[in-house]
């Protein structure tokens, strides 16, 4: 059996560029080819990376591609994802990796159909900071997870996106843009939800972008930008997610998970590293010394410093589950209830009323140390 999947791209905009460098960092997968609707984004693309550019069909159709990576807009997620699978390839998509709960059932049937797998981001949650997190519950340092807050605010994207018009259109919003990252680290750190309510607003119903090249341009905001949600969990827990693209500066921590036997302060799950803050019942608030586990090795320069930055993990896990006929674990039934979690709070945005999730999932396999080292490729 071959030991690398032959790895395609459809989008070849800014996130493309990630996956073609974090790529290489992973056993288990080889970027080959790019297609954009754009001819010359994938072919700027292809030469910055050594890989060749296609058009989506030839994708498609290459004999060499085993994975196709959906790097479109939200919007066109599903109805991309669906093509790949007919085309008989597996696919791990940007999240949201749908816009519905159908959506995913329709890409699920699809799939077993074929005997494919489909996968999604975010993979941050497989970062060191996030797996020390799960080790201290799962180990029960913490106790049984009975409640918590939840906080991803800031003022927008339009004053560094190029384009961020879809941002602020259905589709969009914080919830289904940041949400990702936060919803499936509490899934992962937790498990399963089993209803949400929320309050939704849209403080702004027009923003100017600042950023260029359309700086001074405006944009209409048609989906909710601040959202105050209740999240319950099936093992009882519940969480309190705030998420804004309305406010300039605030005080909170990103996630904060208290337990019968002390208080976990998580970082943000946006980023694989960070530090980890612990009290039991009666010590002070202490900042864990770092894991020795390889996705929380800073490895790329950012305008904060060093940062750990593993992005294209989720897609190397699944590479390698197939190849090793294991789940992966970023799975269409994980990140499907995470896309039932957030739909969720939108609906009870619009309808004032608690929401029952459609779907459960089982907590994806934690990533141990020796795990996430098995997973990177030897350097040369």
């Amino acid at each position: 059996m071959a030991r690398k999947l032959g790895v395609g791209v459809i989008g070849c905009g800014n996130i493309s560029a990630a996956y073609f460098k974090l790529a290489p960092l992973f056993k288990g997968v080889e970027m080959r080819a790019c297609a954009d609707l754009d001819p010359k984004a994938a072919e700027a693309r292809a030469k910055e990376f050594g890989v060749r550019a296609e058009t989506v069909e030839g994708l498609l159709a290459a004999n060499d591609i085993d994975i196709v990576v959906n790097l479109t807009t939200p919007a066109a997620h599903y109805e991309v994802s669906r093509a790949i699978l007919d085309a008989g390839k597996h696919v791990y998509s940007e999240k949201p990796f749908v816009l519905s709960v159908k959506e995913g059932q329709d890409l699920a049937k699809r799939a077993a159909k074929k005997g494919l797998r489909v996968g999604s981001a975010p993979d941050t949650f497989l970062g060191g900071a996030h797996q020390l997190v799960r080790n201290l519950i799962d180990t029960g340092k913490v106790g049984r997870v009975t409640s918590g807050t939840c906080y991803v605010m800031s003022h927008g994207m339009e004053h560094w996106h190029p384009n961020p018009d879809f941002f602020f259109a259905p589709g969009g919003g914080p919830i289904l843009d940041l949400g990702p990252y936060y919803i499936s680290n509490l899934v992962q750190l937790i498990g399963p939800v089993t209803r949400v309510a929320a309050l939704a607003s849209i403080p702004a119903k027009e923003r100017t972008i600042t950023s260029k090249p359309r700086f001074g341009q405006k944009i209409p905001v048609t989906t909710p930008t601040t959202i105050h949600a209740l999240l319950e969990f099936a093992n009882g827990a519940t969480i309190t997610f705030n998420a804004s693209w309305d406010v300039w500066k605030h005080g909170h921590a990103p996630i904060e998970l208290y337990g019968e036997e002390g208080t976990i302060f998580v970082p943000d799950p946006n980023f694989f590293g960070g530090d980890v803050m612990f009290t039991n019942r009666a010590d002070p608030v202490k900042k864990l010394p770092k894991w020795q586990h390889a996705f929380s090795v800073p490895n790329q320069q950012h305008a904060q410093g060093m940062m750990a930055n593993y992005r294209a993990s989720g897609l190397a896990d699944m590479a390698l589950g197939i190849l090793e006929d294991r789940p992966h674990r970023c799975s269409l039934e994980f990140s499907l209830h995470v896309i039932d979690v957030m739909t969720g709070i939108l609906k009870s945005g619009e309808t004032g009323k608690f929401v029952a999730m459609q779907t459960t999932c089982e907590r994806p396999a934690a990533l141990s140390p020796a795990d996430a080292k098995a997973m990177l490729a030897k350097k040369k």
